[in-house]
């Protein structure tokens, strides 16, 4: 498994190793390389949401073959295939961003859970151990502080990340039960998790919700105009409607 992270998380350590030797310590260091992974990622953030947007603008359409073809599973996806070939939009459209980010997420987590095996630098082995703020040794674990942090920055991100999510989509209805558990459930797993892992994988995981609550505030805003558009676009679609009658 280290094999197969060690292609992502090497060139990750030599982007920290970078970062240290600039700024000099270890504990800023994370942030600033925390804060340039998140940008490198964003694009892919804004995808997915235009994605599900999308997906929303279709709903209604894909529920009238559904309920025609309910019977008739093949001609079903036919129809729908058809419809998402005349929209122009790929259902994978959503999911591709998540496949990408996965990979760098677990790269980034090997790095900074034990970054003296991807960092083999003498300078890099004495900063893993430098204090911060409060912290006396980033290789260890911080005990409280920055695991509930990073468990609460986790709740509000995971929240804000359902809410982007269309209330009418079949798919949100189906999973609806089990993302809401997740919303309690996997910022205490994060909080836990915190404790044991080094203040380093931590100080990441924390900074790195805050800067994704930031993005979500953002892509709310864009979904909003998205919608604004997509109604806009709806009413002028039925007026020529009217029209040609």
């Amino acid at each position: 498994m280290y094999t197969v992270l060690g292609i992502i998380a090497k060139p990750m350590g030599y982007l920290l190793d970078f970062l240290y030797g600039i700024v000099g310590y270890y504990g800023i260091s994370i942030i600033i390389f925390t804060v340039f992974v998140k940008l490198c990622l964003y694009p892919l953030y804004i995808k997915q949401t235009k994605s599900t947007a999308a997906m929303s603008e279709l709903q209604p359409k894909i529920k009238e073959i559904q309920n025609r073809y309910g019977n008739d599973q093949e001609t079903m996806n036919i129809k729908l295939q058809e419809l998402y070939k005349e929209e122009k939009f790929n259902p994978m459209g959503g999911c591709l961003p998540m496949l990408i980010q996965m990979p760098i997420i677990m790269g980034l987590f090997a790095l900074l859970r034990n970054p003296i095996r991807y960092i083999s630098k003498e300078d890099m082995i004495f900063a893993f151990h430098e204090p911060f703020v409060w912290i006396k040794d980033l290789s260890q674990p911080d005990p409280w502080i920055l695991p509930i942090v990073a468990g609460v920055a986790t709740f509000i991100a995971f929240t804000m990340n359902r809410a982007l999510q269309d209330s009418g989509n079949a798919a949100t209805q189906q999973t609806g039960a089990m993302m809401k558990m997740m919303q309690y459930v996997f910022p205490i797993m994060i909080l836990w998790m915190a404790k044991s892992f080094p203040s380093g994988l931590a100080l990441y995981w924390a900074v790195s919700q805050i800067i994704q609550i930031f993005f979500n505030i953002h892509m709310q805003s864009m979904r909003k105009k998205i919608k604004r558009e997509q109604e806009e676009r709806r009413i002028r679609e039925q007026i020529e409607k009217k029209n040609r009658r």
